[in-house]
């Protein structure tokens, strides 16, 4: 059954939550690959108004684009320039779009590294070895999509700030009407004003998207 818009949303963020709970217990983001790939289809089939594929590595595909496109979904956690992503050479013909992605373990959101039709994602790939292609990382700029695409997934307003969480995790924080950059001095500020701990309950500080989401719920109760 197809998921809605809606049900997208909440499976991500449920996903997310998950992935975050993981690691706050210690487990290495090396160690949540499944998970990390269902954040990926999860995000891919949400930004592309799409669906994910009726089975598990469907001839190469994961998610079905609004637009009919068939789309190979990869989802890393490496941070940094180094690592590849290795693909099926066999069946890159059953594909049309190449979708990258990363979880940002440090501010919990994802990034996307590469978006773009199958012949530009081959033309960045090393030569077929061991029945494998790869794409390095070093290979892909960062291309996020403007703040203006990304959808608001919730929305609170004390004084003079407003706080927002957009679909891939990010939090933004306006003051005044100007965008705080980069975001956690100004949540820390507000948090200040609203009592709220800077720290979860192992004493660690929490990091943008935790501390965002705390904003959020309080203001919002």
């Amino acid at each position: 059954m197809a998921l809605t818009q809606m049900q997208l949303i909440q499976s991500l963020g449920d996903a997310m939550a998950w992935f975050e709970r993981e690691l706050n217990w210690g487990v290495p983001p090396t160690e949540l690959r499944h998970l990390c790939g269902r954040i990926g289809e999860l995000y891919a089939a949400l930004i592309t108004n799409g669906q994910m594929a009726t089975e598990v590595n469907q001839q190469g595909y994961d998610v079905v684009s609004g637009d009919g496109e068939r789309i190979s979904v990869k989802t890393t956690a490496m941070m940094g320039a180094g690592g590849h992503i290795a693909f099926n050479p066999n069946s890159m013909e059953f594909v049309d779009r190449v979708i990258v992605l990363r979880v940002n373990t440090d501010e919990m959101q994802i990034e996307t590294l590469l978006n773009a039709p199958v012949a530009e994602a081959i033309d960045l790939m090393s030569p077929d070895r061991g029945g494998k292609r790869s794409l390095p990382l070093s290979r892909l700029a960062r291309t996020e999509r403007p703040r203006s695409e990304l959808k608001t997934v919730s929305e609170v307003s004390f004084e003079t700030y407003t706080v927002r969480e957009r679909e891939n995790g990010s939090i933004e924080v306006e003051k005044a009407g100007t965008l705080q950059v980069p975001t956690k001095p100004a949540l820390r500020e507000l948090a200040r004003k609203l009592n709220i701990s800077l720290l979860n309950g192992s004493g660690n500080p929490l990091n943008t998207r935790q501390l965002g989401s705390q904003v959020i719920k309080s203001l919002s109760e």
